[in-house]
């Protein structure tokens, strides 16, 4: 018996030292707690967009809204996020801190989809909602929209077709260019080949686009890629193709 007292005694020790211990660390001082850095992490990728974690480092520092080196109760994560988010080429951003003495900060920017290079001397980018980006120095390897275009246009029919270019495979390699005509039907450049596809309209691409996928296939693989100048899928259940002059 008294040997179960002594371990009783000395266990209830153990339990107030280790309370004590808490609740020292508990109540201790938030300003001893030091901001290591911030944690970038792009949700969508380096490789769909423009921006890297240098440049969202860079701009907080351009800002003085870098955390790093304050105290973790003084960084206000809400002014860092309404910061960031105005930014042009960024469409949200999650900003948090973490317990490891890092703030993070989740940046999902906006995906650039089309290069349009209009006939009034336009140049710029058109994000996959259908809004227009600023130009930038990165080397972006996209579709290329020519000719008659607005940014009404790009928002309504141009990036439509652009993205459902993109969500197939074999579209998405074979075509380098899209050029709008006055009337605003489109023509397809096509990485292999020497012809221009005529598509019309910008309606029912999808079909359109079918039917010249079935003639590449069945048509060309035999004729030879190179014996037209323009392949026309304007018009429902018929290909019309102009041969190309010797």
């Amino acid at each position: 018996m008294i040997w179960k007292k002594i371990a009783l005694v000395f266990f209830a020790l153990v339990v107030a030292v280790y309370m004590v211990l808490a609740m020292t660390a508990f109540n201790a001082p938030d300003e001893e707690v030091i901001c290591k850095g911030v944690s970038i992490t792009m949700q969508n990728g380096h490789e769909k967009g423009f921006l890297t974690e240098a440049d969202v480092k860079k701009m907080l520092t351009l800002d003085h809204i870098n955390p790093e080196g304050q105290s973790m109760p003084s960084v206000n994560v809400r002014v860092i996020e309404e910061n960031l988010r105005g930014k042009e080429l960024i469409d949200s951003v999650e900003c948090y801190k973490g317990q490891d003495g890092y703030v993070c900060i989740d940046i999902f920017q906006r995906i650039p989809v089309v290069r349009v290079m209009s006939q009034t001397g336009e140049n710029y980018y058109v994000d996959n909602h259908g809004q227009a980006m600023p130009g930038t120095d990165y080397p972006c390897n996209l579709i290329v929209a020519t000719g008659h275009i607005t940014k009404a246009y790009a928002a309504k029919w141009l990036v439509p077709m652009i993205n459902l270019i993109l969500q197939d495979p074999f579209w998405e390699n074979q075509t380098e260019q899209l050029n709008i005509l006055a009337d605003g039907s489109v023509e397809l450049v096509p990485r292999v080949g020497e012809h221009i596809a005529y598509l019309g309209q910008p309606v029912d691409i999808d079909k359109k686009l079918d039917r010249l996928r079935k003639f590449y296939r069945y048509g060309l693989s035999q004729a030879g890629w190179n014996k037209y100048s323009r392949v026309s899928v304007e018009f429902d259940n018929q290909i019309v193709c102009i041969r190309k002059q010797k």
